[in-house]
């Protein structure tokens, strides 16, 4: 198995096509045609984690914050970390994966696992991605509606949620007259036909759609299929930002940080809002999520999860919601947990996934145990 089969795989899961336009999702560093020995997982790439991923001898590294997000002038091994991990990996001859905001963004992803963390029930978005999705119709003789639906549905087209091969079919009359120069598949040239034909609808993933369309007309029977596509800006049901779902008992507030400090392992957090006010509706965004403070109120929730919360966004909002920064690290790192078990299912018994034994979190807390006085 080569390291493209492992980033197929996950990019139908979590497209690079939904990440944030400025993100750089994907090929970090290495060859994505190299063989996979083993799989090394974690949430930032340090030089301690690629020393670890070589010592198990694994040949992919999937991480979560990309290595390279800005524009590298230089690769000074003597001063810069970064490069001293560029030069490990190459030196080791692992690939580098980043899944980063493809990740936040798809279901079951970032956020979509700190709510099953938390064990919050009827989990969805916070809020949905929009127009990002396109409607393909396309006339296809009845005789070869299946064949012709088939390779449409297999390149991508027709997903919906959690279903499959999603369509709409009309029947209806289709009319032509093909010059002397044609080769028609029903009829003859210079007269004019009628046919039976199914006016065939499905939903598809704007990126998709290119390749949709060439294997749909690799077996389309006509020689000038008519087709047409229909940008659309409804939401989208895979992807959105965050997650909000019942929590299931409900709990008071000081009950809820209890209970959130023992399920996330926090040892401390920083938090404002009521301390009384009963918790129902949760809605979390693993990361920085503090711009969707007002999606979480709009929402209904009782409580909002997320890190990297300004002091004023504290100050706003504390009088409407249970405002809660966790961590950054702290709310991303269970996602690494999604991707081992999707990727255990895959992969053969051979190749083994390693999570980072340690921790990439860059944050410390100092405690004073000194005595006043």
């Amino acid at each position: 198995m080569k390291c493209i089969e492992i980033i197929k795989y996950l990019e139908q899961w979590a497209p690079k096509e939904i990440a944030w336009e400025k993100d750089n999702a994907g090929l970090q560093v290495g060859s994505t045609e190299r063989d996979i020995k083993n799989i090394f997982l974690c949430l930032d790439v340090t030089p301690s984690a690629v020393d670890e991923a070589a010592r198990k001898s694994c040949s992919l590294i999937i991480s979560h914050h990309p290595l390279l997000f800005n524009p590298l002038k230089r690769i000074s091994i003597d001063k810069d970390s970064r490069s001293q991990v560029i030069e490990k990996l190459i030196k080791n001859d692992i690939t580098l994966y980043s899944a980063h905001t493809n990740l936040d963004y798809t279901k079951d992803g970032v956020s979509f696992r700190l709510a099953k963390q938390l064990k919050l029930r009827d989990v969805d978005f916070l809020t949905k991605l929009s127009a990002s999705q396109v409607k393909l119709v396309v006339f296809i003789p009845e005789e070869s509606l299946e064949k012709v639906s088939s390779a449409i549905f297999n390149a991508g087209g027709g997903k919906i949620g959690e279903y499959s091969n999603c369509s709409f079919r009309t029947p209806g009359k289709g009319t032509f007259k093909g010059s002397g120069k044609t080769n028609p598949a029903a009829g003859r040239r210079e007269v004019f036909e009628t046919v039976n034909e199914i006016r065939f609808e499905v939903l598809v993933d704007s990126w998709k759609i290119r390749n949709v369309i060439t294997e749909m007309l690799k077996v389309h029977p006509y020689e000038e299929p008519a087709y047409d596509i229909y940008p659309l800006n409804n939401e989208h049901t895979n992807y959105g930002i965050g997650a909000a779902g019942m929590l299931d008992p409900v709990m008071t507030a000081d009950e809820f940080m209890d209970y959130i400090s023992r399920t996330l392992g926090l040892k401390n957090f920083r938090y404002a809002g009521s301390g009384k006010k009963k918790i129902r509706r949760v809605a979390v965004c693993g990361g920085s999520g503090s711009e969707y403070i007002k999606d979480a109120i709009k929402s209904g929730a009782d409580v909002y999860i997320t890190a990297d919360i300004k002091y004023h966004s504290f100050q706003e909002a504390e009088q409407n919601i249970l405002l809660i920064d966790a961590g950054h690290y702290e709310t991303e790192i269970f996602s690494m947990d999604e991707v081992r078990e999707r990727l255990s299912s895959f992969v053969s018994k051979e190749i083994k996934i390693f999570n980072y034994s340690k921790t990439t979190n860059p944050v410390k807390f100092f405690i004073n145990n000194k005595e006043n006085g």
